[in-house]
């Protein structure tokens, strides 16, 4: 039987890019998505809340994101979920869900931007990690 692992998010990037590079020298990039979901509570009240979201991109369009995103730029982006083990030095285990971006677009006039041109970046070799 097939399954899915899709995610798709329309929000805004809640501080600048963290990049960094791997012992063998490919970058990648970390930041925070975040969504919001609106309801209305049992009393009709309307209420919402926030909810942020970690995502990694990696090699080429890493280096966009490292070049073009900045804080608070609204981003359509996509792909899969992934969850990392990271054993600390005591031997505690913590779970990392991230979201690795393969399709990002950004949703801002293209006069927001600083320089260059910005726009949709795709990176579909990422499957190495």
């Amino acid at each position: 039987m097939r399954t899915v692992n899709k995610v798709i998010l329309i929000g805004n990037v809640t501080k600048d890019p963290v990049i960094k590079e791997t012992e063998n020298s490919k970058k990648l990039a970390l930041f925070t998505i975040a969504t919001n979901r609106y309801f209305k509570t049992n009393e009709g009240d309307n209420k919402s809340e926030a909810e942020f979201h970690n995502c990694v991109a990696w090699g080429g369009l890493a280096e966009r994101v490292e070049k073009f995103l900045l804080k608070w730029k609204l981003v359509y982006a996509e792909w899969r979920l992934k969850t990392r083990i990271i054993e600390k030095e005591d031997g505690e285990k913590v779970y990392k869900t991230e979201i690795v971006i393969s399709n990002l677009i950004f949703l801002n006039k293209r006069s927001d931007f600083d320089e260059g041109d910005a726009g949709e970046f795709e990176d579909l070799d990422d499957d190495k990690f």
